[in-house]
């Protein structure tokens, strides 16, 4: 599939998004190995804590559809922002958690704009399950 699909996708899947309170709307389309693609949006909560990003829902989508963590194959996120969109810190840990670390990421934006990273250089120096194994010196 190419990053230009990817990202459109993700754009069907912002329509989606239940943003009553900041009015901004954010999607997501993460493509596994099996060439299934699962939808994202952000979802708000009055109380705001609650609130889950498109690219966490997308996520946790597939997870619970039985998608095997680190079997991914990319990941779009696109929002109406002036330089295409970032995904915020949590998402970024929730990632380097259940996906491989060179997955690549398409981030865009509604007028066209594509910036491609991977997952270990969104979050670099990441908390990993390798630090709860004394991997980390204290």
């Amino acid at each position: 599939m190419q990053p230009g699909e990817l990202i459109e996708m993700a754009r069907l899947a912002r329509e989606r998004a239940y943003t009553p309170y900041s009015k901004f709307q954010v999607g997501s389309a993460l493509l596994d190995s099996e060439g299934r693609i699962h939808l994202g949006c952000n979802v708000e909560n009055a109380a705001f804590g609650p609130t889950n990003c498109a690219e966490r829902t997308a996520l946790h989508r597939a997870i619970a559809d039985g998608v095997k963590p680190r079997s991914f194959q990319a990941l779009a996120v696109i929002g109406d922002t002036a330089l295409p969109i970032t995904p915020c810190g949590v998402c970024r840990q929730v990632m380097i958690e259940l996906c491989a670390p060179d997955m690549p990421v398409y981030m865009a934006n509604l007028q066209g704009d594509i910036a491609r990273t991977t997952v270990a250089e969104l979050l670099p120096g990441a908390f990993t399950s390798h630090d709860l194994d004394g991997g980390a010196s204290n």
